[in-house]
């Protein structure tokens, strides 16, 4: 039975046995829970079983190496989901401490399955909340690799930090914004409409990228803020009739500020 086909006692037991399961593993130098929890069918019990990890490295430090350990024999393991939930539960570590687990997604990033790299994703998306700074650090890294779905991959991993703070994530798009690759372009894209539509963020993001180069690129950046801002409305701060007003004076206003020739 699926884990959300049980009732939520049911559901809470299932979580109790897991993490005691994962955690007996540890304790007596096995596996065969990580196996086959980390393998299972079911996405929420794998979730369940990565969530655990984090709150086991953080509640025993007795068993951190330990976990480390296992965790990195499993990452070459043939079984795609295996690797996609190591990495995942390398992201709850993350969360507090990033650089013991970097070596997951320096590896995960180029693994050959598309589960496992966007896990990675996922996990910069969970850590990048959490614990940013390292996040960034590490992101900016790969913002100019020669493959062009790695740079895509690390501009859509970076955009949740920047819902909230889109100050933090700006300085990388930026130094994509000549990207020739039409997937990274529009994901690129897509990233500067996610992080403009909560409270302070639209002003923000304006604000930095009225001064971007590529004035093609802040057109297309532009519309789809405003479109996004009609996508969320039940989200967004402001209206889509708002935002857009907003655009308008402020580029009327930068205008001005510039001699009557648009930044944009």
């Amino acid at each position: 039975m699926a884990f959300y086909d049980l009732d939520k006692a049911d559901r809470d037991k299932v979580v109790v046995q897991i993490h005691r399961d994962l955690e007996g593993d540890l304790e007596t130098a096995g596996q065969s829970f990580f196996i086959t929890y980390f393998s299972d069918e079911d996405t929420y019990i794998r979730k369940t079983a990565y969530i655990a990890i984090g709150r086991i490295y953080q509640g025993r430090l007795d068993l951190r190496q330990q976990i480390l350990e296992l965790l990195n024999s499993l990452l070459t393991h043939p079984e795609p989901k295996i690797r996609q939930t190591v990495v995942n539960a390398a992201g709850e570590i993350g969360k507090q401490d990033f650089e013991v687990v970097r070596y997951f997604f320096d590896t995960g990033l180029f693994d050959a399955h598309h589960l496992v790299r966007n896990a990675v994703i996922g996990s910069m998306k969970k850590m990048g909340e959490k614990n940013p700074a390292p996040v960034i650090d590490w992101s900016r890294g790969y913002l100019h690799h020669e493959d062009k779905e790695i740079r895509r991959e690390i501009c859509h991993g970076i955009e949740l930090r920047g819902r909230t703070h889109p100050e933090d994530i700006l300085p990388l798009l930026y130094e994509l914004q000549y990207d020739k690759t039409r997937r990274v372009r529009w994901t690129l894209v897509h990233v500067i409409g996610q992080i403009a539509y909560k409270k302070g963020c639209l002003e923000t993001v304006m604000h930095h990228i009225v001064n971007w180069e590529n004035k093609a690129l802040v057109t297309d950046a532009i519309a789809e803020i405003i479109d996004v801002h009609y996508r969320y409305r039940n989200f967004s701060f402001y209206s889509q009739d708002e935002a857009r007003e907003w655009i308008a004076q402020f580029m009327n206003d930068s205008t001005s500020r510039n001699g009557g020739v648009s930044k944009c």
